[in-house]
């Protein structure tokens, strides 16, 4: 099978579906790989990396031009109109994007969008929203510790004592956990935030100490347990003394890293204006949530903004700023993904829809949309 791998247009991705690694074990079950001149250049990958495996280098309306388009982003408008209907597409499409699936269902192709695949065990190996979120959780804090005009550990000189950046981390997923331990290697102070109880033995195995706040009622027990890995809206009630117990912390914080998402909902306001004006100044937020409107009320999506003194980082594409890790991580995902779709030595696309993770990620097949977006 002819495998087309385009250049990312948007703006500030760096990344690539494939990387010379995963070429070669395309290759070696019997694929054509056909990559974008300069696709991997972001990512520290040459054309002459690719070529070296076996890719052929050709110009993008080639590499749209395959049976299968391999992406990490969804494709603009102008990108739609160098495939074929009938091609099939893998990526990270946004499956709460309805407009950007109807315009793939009216261009006629088959798309599965990765990011739906489920939270499950035989699924992890495919998981792109968790090895993404990885990686933006520790460059969240390596930019943290570049902008905090401070040192991150206690250190003891000719000159005195300088004391640990205290660091409060906000969301303890993926993300977050990452984000403690990276913060916890550079030698800072750590407090972490989360709704569901269950996160509190892993942030104190990282070092961390959890900002805890009781339940008062089943409600909002059963809230705090989440489903398929990621936190449920909780009651007004607890969200209001969680806010007033994370206040207190983020007013002695040198460092805030907010990484609380839901999926296809506006991120939680966990940062009012309030707090970061109680925050001191020199102190820095990064926020991961940014590209979902920010759990700050401060941020500002793509820009980094100085508030009451406090540095607002709105970075909204980490793993970018990581490109060469992000693409290879993905990269991974995206080959065991293809090993549901396109066995060895398969001439064509299969869709097995009795398997539970091609049905997740399947968008569009036959002109239609085969799930409602959201």
């Amino acid at each position: 099978m002819y495998i087309g791998i385009p250049r990312e247009t948007a703006p500030g991705e760096t990344r690539v579906a494939v990387t010379p690694e995963t070429v070669k074990k395309l290759k070696g079950q019997g694929h054509q790989l056909l990559v974008q001149s300069g696709a991997g250049v972001g990512a520290a990958a040459p054309d002459a990396a690719y070529a070296a495996v076996g890719a052929e280098i050709v110009d993008a309306k080639a590499a749209f031009g395959c049976d299968l388009v391999l992406k990490v982003r969804s494709p603009a408008v102008e990108e739609l109109q160098l495939m074929k209907r009938g091609a099939t597409l893998v990526g990270m499409l946004n499956p709460f994007n309805r407009e950007g699936l109807e315009r793939l269902a009216a261009a006629g192709i088959t798309a599965f969008a990765l990011e739906a695949a489920p939270r499950t065990t035989r699924a992890q190996s495919m998981d792109v929203l968790s090895s993404q979120a990885n990686i933006a959780g520790y460059k969240a804090v390596i930019i943290a510790a570049d902008r905090y005009q401070k040192f991150f550990p206690m250190l003891m000189t000719a000159a005195g004592t300088v004391k640990a950046a205290r660091v409060v981390i906000l969301g303890v997923g993926v993300a977050g956990l990452q984000a403690i331990a990276t913060a916890k290697r550079l030698g800072a102070v750590i407090e972490a935030s989360d709704v569901r109880p269950s996160v509190k033995e892993q942030v104190e195995s990282l070092g961390a100490k959890f900002i805890d706040v009781p339940y008062e009622t089943a409600e909002e027990k059963e809230a705090a347990e989440g489903v398929g890995g990621y936190a449920r809206p909780m009651p007004e009630s607890w969200l209001a003394r969680q806010r007033a117990e994370v206040a207190k912390r983020v007013a002695l914080a040198d460092v805030v890293v907010s990484t609380a998402l839901i999926p296809g909902r506006p991120a939680p306001k966990l940062i009012s204006a309030e707090m970061v004006q109680s925050m001191k100044p020199g102190s820095v937020i990064v926020d991961l949530a940014a590209a979902n409107g920010g759990n700050c009320a401060l941020t500002v999506p793509e820009q980094t903004v100085l508030q009451h003194g406090v540095t607002i980082v709105g970075e909204t594409n980490l793993p970018a700023l990581v490109a060469a890790d992000a693409s290879a991580l993905y990269a991974r995902n995206m080959l065991d993904f293809l090993k549901l779709i396109c066995p060895k030595d398969t001439i064509a696309v299969n869709v097995p829809l009795d398997d539970d993770i091609v049905a997740a990620c399947l968008m569009t097949q036959n002109g239609q949309l085969t799930r409602t977006p959201g």
